[in-house]
């Protein structure tokens, strides 16, 4: 069963993996992208699809970089709350069951 799974993720993986080939086949035509003060840049339109999608991950990332930072900055002054043993005078006597879900 899990050889099966196996090959089907990699059939997958070559059906995705063709049809961008014959995407980018298919569009090797130029084209002119056009900035501002006239400006322009003839590329194939396939490069053209993939920088336009290279630029959109790299703002979503950067999009996405302070709220990472915070939450790295929380977890990281609560987590040595959270490693520190609690403080009691006992010691305990016998270690914790540990239920085998039976």
């Amino acid at each position: 069963m899990k050889q099966l799974l196996w090959l089907l993720k990699w059939i997958l993986k070559a059906a995705i993996f063709f049809t961008l080939f014959a995407f980018a086949l298919n569009n090797q035509q130029d084209t002119t992208v056009h900035f501002f003060f006239g400006t322009q840049w003839r590329a194939p339109q396939v490069l053209v699809v993939l920088t336009a999608f290279a630029v959109g991950v790299g703002v979503g990332i950067l999009g996405m970089m302070p709220r990472w930072w915070k939450h790295r900055r929380t977890t990281r002054q609560t987590q040595p709350m959270a490693l520190t043993p609690p403080a009691s005078d006992q010691s305990p006597t016998a270690p914790p069951a540990i239920p085998h879900g039976l």
